[in-house]
């Protein structure tokens, strides 16, 4: 049995690990929001150009970040894609800024 809690440790412990690997970094979100999103979607998440996003209303925001993360990466219509451009957590760094700017 010593085994078998011995690896459930390691379990633990890896686990938390990984959940602080990928803990989102709002300050860093916004340092990237604004170096490649506020061109269009606006300081304040209030959208600069026309069928962009009010993120200040929470637009678009009520999807899973899985599903916010593939859109981004993949880009739509005026918005290029950021595959390879952003890293996966940059990604989620900016969704978690974006979530803080609902009214």
């Amino acid at each position: 049995m010593a085994g078998k809690g011995m690896l459930i440790g390691a379990l633990i412990a890896l686990m938390g690990h990984s959940a602080t690997g990928l803990a989102a970094n709002v300050s860093e979100g916004q340092r990237i929001y604004r170096q490649f999103c506020v061109g269009c979607h606006g300081v304040g998440g209030l959208a600069a150009i026309p069928n962009a996003p009010n993120f200040s209303r929470g637009e678009r925001l009520m999807q899973p970040d899985m599903t916010l993360m593939m859109s981004i990466k993949a880009g739509k219509m005026a918005m290029p894609s950021f595959n390879g451009i952003l890293q996966d957590h940059q990604i989620f760094d900016v969704i978690a800024y974006l979530r803080t700017l609902q009214q």
